[in-house]
């Protein structure tokens, strides 16, 4: 991958043994690249003699040699955390197997973690991680700004940090949490807005199918809302009604 040229950064499990030390074990690589530049590397991938496939096309595909696994991501199975050159502006230097590389920062795998909330997987303990490690030179704002119209995601796993380390509390900035609590406050006293959305989808691919296909709320993963295409939320919904072999690799 190097050798191609084509940037690309290190996350999961490697960059979070990076930050957080041994947290957990991995036995695959999560590559993240620029939509735009993800064909080019899976082809230089299949140029090299890996087995590759644009497994989900909407935000990631997967070379495979021998039994290992590559995630190639582009975006998140729920449309929200696109690779942009954020991704790349804040990356940070590294050596995993011996090969210099950059990393995905800390900020970008919070956000990109923190709607992973199925049956099977929750990156909940990753994100406490992150900031138990990380606090101090966590960007706030910028992660702030990174979840935008999606702040209560992000409100809800720092008040969880909070339960899970009651002595490290201390360790999100106060204007941090007093920032999201008022805007909670504000949204609070507002009426509810006049739309049935169900934004669950954006969390669990599977366990919010009902909301969408026989409650009548509209699913939040859908434009004008959501970025995905009908034809993306039936590609990813199929393969979590399925047997699971297509999962990504970590």
């Amino acid at each position: 991958m190097t050798a191609s040229g084509i940037p690309f950064l290190l996350g999961g499990g490697h960059a979070l043994r990076h930050y957080a030390a041994d947290v957990r074990a991995t036995a695959d690589l999560d590559v993240f690249v620029r939509r735009r530049n993800a064909d080019a590397l899976l082809e230089a991938l299949a140029a090299a003699g890996l087995e590759t496939d644009r497994t989900y096309p909407h935000w990631l595909g997967k070379a495979w040699i021998g039994g290992d696994c590559i995630d190639i991501i582009y975006s998140s199975g729920n449309g929200v955390a696109e690779v942009d050159d954020e991704w790349f502006a804040h990356g940070a230097p590294a050596v995993v197997c011996g090969i210099a590389v950059r990393l995905s920062a800390p900020e970008e795998m919070i956000w990109s973690k923190a709607f992973v909330m199925e049956r099977e997987r929750y990156d909940g303990a990753d994100i406490s991680h992150l900031i138990l490690a990380c606090h101090d030179r966590l960007d706030w704002r910028r992660l702030l700004a990174r979840f935008g119209p999606h702040w209560r995601v992000l409100l809800s796993h720092l008040t969880l940090f909070g339960f899970i380390y009651p002595g490290e509390r201390h360790r999100v900035p106060r204007d941090v949490m007093l920032e999201l609590s008022r805007r909670l406050d504000e949204e609070t006293h507002r009426p509810p807005p006049d739309q049935r959305v169900c934004r669950g989808t954006l969390l669990s691919r599977e366990q919010y199918l009902v909301d969408v296909s026989g409650w009548g709320f509209a699913d939040g993963r859908l434009g004008p809302r959501g970025t995905m295409t009908p034809e993306d939320v039936a590609h990813w919904t199929a393969a979590a009604l399925s047997d699971g072999t297509e999962e990504p690799c970590e």
